[in-house]
Formats: structure tokens, C-alpha cells, sequence
């Protein structure tokens, strides 16, 4: 499995689950559970990082 596929932004997470599901080696339930946790959270750390660097910036923007 290649680094953009486990972790690009190009890539909905529906595709992502859909490639998971039907990948050339079937998993077992708890492989599975496992990938799918990983998958959500690691969007969901990036999405939350994001955020922060977003207020961040704007934090830092002058007022007038």
C-alpha cells in the first residue's frame, strides 16, 4: 500500500474505506477494525491540526 493512499487528502474517505474492503487480500473483522480506526484517525488528527493552523494564522493577522 502506498503513502498516498493510507494518508492523501486527494483521496475521500470513502474511497478510502471502499479500497480497504475490497483490497486483494481479504481481512479479518479485527484487521479490519483496526485499519478503519487508524484511517479515521488519522484525517481526523489532520483535520483537527488544520483547524488550529487556521486560527493560528488568523490570530496573527493585524487587526485595524
Amino acid at each position: 500500500m502506498t503513502q498516498q493512499a493510507e494518508g492523501s487528502p486527494q483521496i475521500t474517505l470513502h474511497d478510502r474505506l471502499c479500497q480497504l474492503l475490497d483490497g486483494p487480500a481479504p481481512l479479518d473483522k479485527r484487521a479490519l477494525l483496526g485499519r478503519l480506526h487508524a484511517e479515521i484517525t488519522s484525517r481526523e488528527t489532520r483535520a483537527y491540526t488544520a483547524g488550529w493552523n487556521d486560527a493560528l494564522a488568523e490570530s496573527r493577522r493585524p487587526t485595524r
